[in-house]
């Protein structure tokens, strides 16, 4: 996974895919608490030196690969917003979402599913209630008159929180489903969802 510039020298994506791999590893073996820079650089096979050119340390590595695995999401839907008529843009971006995760299975394998490191998580739960969001406020809020009447914000926060359990649970699973079998049950329980439910701003 990398969002570096194309500028960035190939040897410095190679080393930093090496120190993150070396660290997902690591993660499947011990404690995130026993993971030093030591350990890092011995399984990545480089020195403490070049890991520092890199990382200030183990805490600052992990913010930054945060960093790159929200940048990476965001390319994603950047992908999507560019299509010229895209036909449906929930579906697009759930099927990208996950085909995404798929396709670095291990890296949110260990860190979401397995050793559940808060920072991972919390990016994902927010990147996911501020398209929930988005999408939210760009449909009619009509509704039929059976609906129930239910805060915005609590939606947003049930409709986050259940996409990131769902994804967890596939990922444990190790995906059952394609990602495209997986979006379109998502998106018809979605729909589902906002078919039962007006949203209405809290006062």
């Amino acid at each position: 996974m990398s969002t570096t510039s194309p500028r960035t020298d190939r040897r410095v994506l190679r080393t930093r895919q090496l120190i993150r791999d070396a660290f997902i590893d690591l993660l499947q073996e011990i404690e995130l608490e026993k993971i030093t820079v030591n350990r890092i650089a011995e399984r990545a096979t480089i020195n403490r030196v070049t890991f520092y050119l890199h990382y200030r340390d183990v805490p600052d590595m992990i913010e930054k690969m945060a960093d790159d695995m929200i940048n990476e999401i965001h390319a994603v839907l950047n992908d999507i917003r560019s299509q010229p008529h895209p036909t449906d843009m929930d579906w697009s971006i759930l099927v990208k979402i996950l085909e995404h995760i798929a396709e670095n299975s291990k890296f949110y394998k260990v860190l979401l599913a397995s050793q559940r490191i808060p920072v991972f998580t919390d990016r994902l739960m927010k990147l996911i209630i501020d398209i929930i969001t988005s999408r939210s406020e760009n449909r009619d809020d009509s509704s039929p008159s059976s609906a129930v009447i239910v805060p915005k914000d609590i939606a947003i926060w049930y409709g986050s929180s259940a996409f990131i359990g769902t994804i967890v649970c596939w990922l444990r699973n190790d995906m059952p489903y394609t990602p495209l079998f997986l979006a379109k049950q998502l998106s018809l329980l979605f729909r589902l969802h906002q078919n039962t439910n007006q949203l209405v701003d809290p006062e």
